[in-house]
């Protein structure tokens, strides 16, 4: 005859759920002193059916030693309808009834078993409803800057904090991880190190992971990239707006104080980390560690991006980018040697299949950018006047400016983004609107020049130096950009394209 299965199921354990122990307690009344055995699952979702617990029962149902399965309710054993009916007709081949002690279904009358249908419909509905409730106040809390747990970056540690009245978490400096995070930033941002000059660096000077890791390039990019660490101002902002991301915060609270949380959008599950579009951004509570600058400049490094080069110092040449082969087109890169000659420049195709054969004799860099400092000087008088570069900190007032000047020209997008389904009144008010806010960005544009003439500098020349010699890898490449278009070389022979 076999015996009575008992199942109970509890996913988590809360005030207003029955437990386990209730749950079996209503279905021994069922089994009126026959014989049972209890099947139970503690932690386990009702959305499909791989519990330890259920699969065991299936077993001993498949083997003919269960007669009648009995549940306190019908969601305990199943909230999917498929799965609902799979297992029904699992019992029906092996001849089980089943019963819900509290719902009181007979399986073997076709209204019974309607009923039964309709009843898990209703509590796939009521999972499904769940999700999505916990899902919108996950989301909720995401922007409102709240810790939403996992692991915790290195360089900070969890303190309690409250928002909004609500008691949270927020991060904490932690004074020694962060002088080697800002150390390993600081580093990359010069182009003359690479990742892994880095690991090797902190390994020779003995400088340990002070949470028991080992260094390596891995984490590195990872802590690079992270805008956790952040001091989040307009630039910024305005970086993560040009890759696509979301900002759930306005650009008027991006004063370059607060870190960054990054979170997936919607639709988004199994992107890449380093993929930033409908991703959306969120100020955090916690104090940035790493100015905008800087990490702005690693970032784009890490990322791959060609803005990148800008950050280059000696150990790459002021004009590259530049040089293109007069036989292919393609851009030449910078190659180093052990030689006494150091750095050379080549082809990028050379040496591909069916690529270039190159620009013919060996063109050294050092030899290539003196030739093109003498042209440059030949080309037109240097002073010290036409030398005059904007300071590279932005100021208080410079960052306050990009500011006002970002959200004047997003809310000027929106609104040409409304011109197509205006109708004639509509059009009056918004060209009005239009007008003023580009009256504002003028001001502010023309306020925006003014600073940067009066925190501007000029390169000064020690006594009896070339003005040249003494301008810095930048300046030198601010000059080449100016006036240097292309330079094509083929054959030994270096044709210079100039701007003016």
């Amino acid at each position: 005859m076999g015996y009575d299965a008992l199942y109970g199921r509890q996913s988590i354990d809360k005030k207003d759920s029955i437990s386990v122990e209730s749950q079996l307690e209503y279905c021994r009344y069922e089994t009126r002193g026959s014989d049972y055995r209890e099947y139970v699952d503690r932690g386990f979702s009702g959305k499909n059916l791989k519990r330890p617990g259920f699969e065991q029962m299936m077993k001993d149902i498949v083997a003919g030693e269960i007669r009648r399965v009995i549940v306190y309710k019908l969601d305990r054993i199943s909230r999917s309808i498929l799965d609902f009916a799979n297992m029904m007709e699992v019992f029906q081949k092996y001849q089980v009834e089943f019963i819900s002690s509290t719902e009181k279904f007979d399986t073997s009358t076709p209204i019974g078993r309607a009923m039964l249908n309709i009843c898990i419909v209703f509590a796939q509905l009521e999972r499904e409803t769940i999700q999505k409730r916990v899902a919108d106040s996950y989301y909720a809390r995401c922007k409102r800057g709240f810790y939403m747990g996992g692991r915790v970056p290195y360089g900070y540690r969890l303190t309690d904090t409250v928002i909004d009245h609500v008691a949270t978490s927020m991060y904490e400096e932690v004074p020694e991880e962060s002088q080697q995070l800002q150390m390993i930033y600081a580093m990359y941002a010069d182009g003359a190190n690479s990742l892994g000059d880095i690991v090797q660096y902190l390994r020779d000077q003995q400088i340990p992971h002070l949470r028991g890791s080992v260094w390596n390039t891995a984490r590195l990019s990872e802590m690079l990239c992270n805008p956790i660490y952040v001091k989040a101002d307009v630039d910024v902002y305005r970086f993560f707006v040009s890759q696509g991301t979301k900002i759930c915060n306005p650009v008027s609270e991006f004063i370059g104080e607060n870190g960054c949380y990054l979170y997936r959008g919607a639709g988004e599950k199994g992107q890449k980390q380093r993929e930033l579009k409908d991703r959306e951004l969120v100020l955090a509570p916690h104090s940035g560690l790493i100015p905008s600058d800087v990490w702005l400049s690693c970032r784009k490094r890490a990322l791959g991006s060609r803005t990148s080069t800008r950050t280059c110092k000696s150990k790459n040449s002021w004009i590259l980018g530049k040089l293109k082969c007069k036989h292919c087109g393609y851009t030449m890169i910078l190659c180093r040697s052990k030689t006494k000659w150091g750095r050379y420049f080549v082809c990028s195709k050379m040496g591909a299949k069916g690529g270039c054969k190159g620009a013919g004799a060996t063109i050294y860099a050092d030899v290539l950018e003196d030739y093109l400092a003498e042209s440059i000087k030949k080309r037109g008088r240097l002073t010290e006047e036409a030398l005059v570069f904007p300071e590279e900190e932005n100021s208080p007032r410079k960052m306050e400016l990009k500011r006002r000047l970002t959200k004047v020209e997003e809310e000027i997008e929106d609104l040409l983004s409304k011109v197509i389904e205006a109708n004639d009144t509509l059009m009056g008010y918004l060209n009005q609107r239009i007008e003023v806010l580009d009256q504002q960005k003028r001001e502010i544009v023309r306020e925006w020049k003014k600073e940067q003439r009066a925190g501007s500098h000029r390169c000064k020349k020690a006594p009896g130096e070339d003005l040249w010699d003494s301008c810095s890898f930048e300046q030198k490449q601010a000059v080449a950009d100016l006036l240097i278009s292309v330079i094509e070389i083929g054959e030994g022979v270096v044709e210079i394209v100039w701007n003016i």
